[in-house]
């Protein structure tokens, strides 16, 4: 014979085992450019900017160089978070297609995480005279009247 009283206990206990897990896993998110497999294999030097479009779709972004022709870039990046922590990302992958003044492909790249390098655009910090030097080097310099060499 089972013990029905204790049956709450255990569903409760379930439930909560089943929602620790579920909160630890992570959400996985797509932004941009989502690229069919393979088409930047049938991209070629020489096609026209329809038929690249046609391929892979609209751009991203686009970009004029020095009145040279234009770039399509395609853009996609997928990040990782977990319950409340900051978002990681996993992986960017950019697709680069440069045209000429006739709008034909000239080159074409496809560049990853990897490839990149941070900019930090505005990082919310005012440059402050002094602001770079511990409390030791800041005395010293008050008292010897100039920056201290160490």
């Amino acid at each position: 014979m089972t013990n029905h009283r204790n049956m709450p206990a255990v569903w409760l206990m379930a439930i909560l085992l089943a929602t620790g897990i579920s909160a630890c896993s992570p959400s996985i998110n797509h932004h941009g450019y989502i690229a069919r497999p393979g088409a930047f294999g049938q991209i070629t030097e020489g096609m026209s900017k329809t038929e690249v479009e046609g391929i892979l779709g609209s751009p991203s972004t686009t970009a004029s160089v020095n009145f040279e022709g234009d770039s399509n870039y395609y853009i996609t990046s997928i990040t990782e978070s977990r319950a409340f922590l900051q978002p990681k990302e996993t992986s960017r992958e950019v697709i680069a297609v440069r045209f000429d003044k006739s709008d034909q492909v000239v080159s074409f790249a496809q560049y990853g995480l990897l490839d990149g390098r941070i900019i930090n655009i505005n990082n919310r910090q005012t440059p402050v005279q002094g602001g770079e030097l511990s409390v030791l080097q800041d005395i010293f310099r008050g008292i010897l009247g100039s920056k201290p060499s160490f």
